[in-house]
């Protein structure tokens, strides 16, 4: 979708408005990153650093994808469940060979080496010291002290030769200041109120009669040595009574030491699968940081795969910085050709309420800066949402639980992007007219509140977590079971609008989920915005009722 509104920084604005020097022009709206938070100048990044840049390249026929992706998913067209292979998007819609080759002919002649081109031809990464990358893009690169790291960013907007203007949408690798985080979050007290294993969700969201997902391939987004999930996973399936799923790892770019997120990759391998009762084969993507330019790498290799029909991603970062350094438009493409091949990707709406995390710590509840959590605000993404659960027995009563009712979680995610626009799925539930037609966060929720969470194997022992970094892996899981029973639905968002139709902006009940298919949740805030009754900008669409969601979507045809 295009951006529709901009409420950044005068600073900001005026770098899409510096002076082009002959057969210059700039490539991305984005300058300095370090002027947007607190950091302090550390000096000039030294020459002989090594740097791994990546273009991001345009799609073409744009237009013509997102048309294809509304037939594609209509149940009364006669394209619907038809999804591009890979080959077929590289063929129509990816950056023609001719323009690969002039971005890799600008690569090779500014003193880039180990140039590779992603088989979807959306991202051409290649190596370079510093000095190299600052002549290339005519950008200085600075050094900053900012929480205590040490980050550097390029100081001016990187300029590209004229002739690839219209070729190059973004540059990435010339910051490492815009760096997802992760959405995890622990109880307050040492142990949980309550806690759940990932029968007890199913119980719960009304799903143990619904089918496992054994012929579902899904895949989960994380990043640094990944070795110690497989063996977290393989004990928490013994000890919650799960089968053994099958687990391949695709390395993307460098292998990383790092194991910071073991505790974030072990709740998302744990509870998608666990919600998917089994799968056919769990990928899990692993990266070199968690930068946007790593991450960009990464989305783009499990789109040009296809391997995985559902991918979920408990990561986030403040709409605004993937906007300025460019990442946003080169995963917008990724998640456009995914929906297109009938993928989908969850993410999570963030855990800092109505507004988004700047820098260390929460910085959003009760206050912060009022934008969106990104992937989660991504058009062709499927943001997920928190509540917090409440339910009826359990060990201090009658077993098994069973569903009583939620609210929102006061620190779920969940407002307007102020980059992204809405869908036409969106619009036809949302009636954001007056909201000037912005993406709205989340589409889905689930249980989040870590005072209502999830027992998950860390490091061989269990540990309650929570956190919106739960409600996303569950929702793959549960998107996996719906997937069984009717593959032809492929991207999630039509679908699951589909089932919430208001026939007003002041007919937005509970009756107006025909089929049941969600738990409409209208108690409790996120900080600026309340639940009301139907689609919220706190829990979005609601919970899954797993039955009535599966028993739907299998008449979707």
């Amino acid at each position: 979708m295009t951006i529709i509104r901009r409420i950044l920084s005068t600073t900001i604005l005026a770098a899409a408005a510096l002076p082009l020097t002959a057969q210059i022009t700039t490539a991305t709206q984005g300058i300095s990153l370090a002027q947007l938070v607190s950091a302090g100048d550390s000096g000039p990044l030294p020459s002989s650093t090594p740097l791994t840049v990546r273009l991001g390249l345009n799609i073409q026929n744009k237009s013509a994808l997102e048309a294809y992706v509304k037939s594609v998913n209509d149940p009364s067209s006669p394209i619907y469940g038809q999804f591009l292979t890979p080959a077929q998007f590289t063929a129509q819609y990816a950056p023609s060979a001719t323009q690969v080759q002039q971005a890799v002919s600008f690569l090779q002649s500014a003193g880039f080496t180990n140039i590779t081109v992603e088989p979807n031809n959306l991202i051409v990464s290649a190596d370079a010291t510093a000095a190299v990358a600052s002549s290339a893009f005519h950008t200085p690169l600075e050094q900053y002290t900012q929480f205590g790291q040490l980050v550097y960013g390029n100081t001016l907007a990187p300029q590209i030769p004229a002739a690839l203007q219209n070729v190059v949408g973004a540059v990435l690798g010339l910051n490492t200041i815009g760096r997802m985080h992760t959405n995890l979050a622990t109880p307050s007290a040492p142990q949980y109120l309550v806690s759940y294993n990932p029968k007890d969700f199913l119980q719960i969201y009304n799903g143990s009669t619904t089918a496992p997902a054994s012929n579902i391939k899904i895949a989960i987004m994380a990043e640094g040595d990944v070795s110690g999930v497989i063996t977290d996973l393989r004990a928490a399936e013994n000890l919650f009574g799960l089968p053994q799923v099958p687990v391949e790892v695709r390395q993307v770019g460098l292998p990383s030491p790092d194991v910071a997120g073991l505790d974030e990759w072990d709740m998302d391998t744990q509870y998608s699968t666990g919600m998917a009762g089994t799968v056919k084969k769990l990928y899990i993507y692993t990266t070199t940081s968690l930068s946007d330019s790593d991450l960009a790498l990464e989305i783009s290799k499990w789109a040009s795969d296809n391997v995985a029909q559902a991918a979920s991603a408990s990561l986030g970062i403040c709409e605004f910085f993937p906007f300025l350094d460019g990442s946003m438009l080169v995963d917008d493409n990724s998640f456009l050709e995914a929906a297109a091949q009938g993928q989908t990707f969850f993410a999570s709406s963030g855990d800092t309420g109505s507004f988004c995390p700047v820098g260390v710590g929460t910085n959003g509840v009760p206050a912060g800066v009022p934008f969106a959590q990104y992937p989660a605000a991504s058009t062709y993404v499927i943001g997920v949402g928190g509540t917090t659960l409440l339910t009826n027995g359990g060990a201090s009563g009658p077993s098994p639980y069973t569903y009583n009712t939620e609210t929102s979680w006061y620190a779920g995610g969940g407002g307007l992007s102020q980059f992204e626009g809405s869908s036409y799925w969106q619009m036809a539930a949302f009636l954001p007219s007056a909201q000037g037609n912005l993406r709205a966060v989340p589409d889905v929720s689930y249980d989040a509140d870590p005072e209502s969470g999830a027992n998950v194997v860390v490091n061989g022992t269990a540990e309650g977590v929570g956190g919106t970094s739960l409600s996303s892996p569950m929702m793959l899981g549960t998107w996996a079971r719906v997937l069984q029973v009717n593959k032809k639905i492929g991207f999630a968002g039509p679908a699951l609008y589909s089932l919430y139709q208001p026939t007003s902006a002041t007919n937005l009940t509970l009756s107006n989920y025909p089929n049941g298919g969600f738990h409409d949740i209208i108690l409790g805030a996120n900080g600026f915005y309340p639940t009301t009754p139907g689609f919220d900008l706190n829990t979005g669409l609601g919970t899954p009722n797993i039955l009535q969601l599966t028993t739907d979507l299998a008449k979707r045809k």
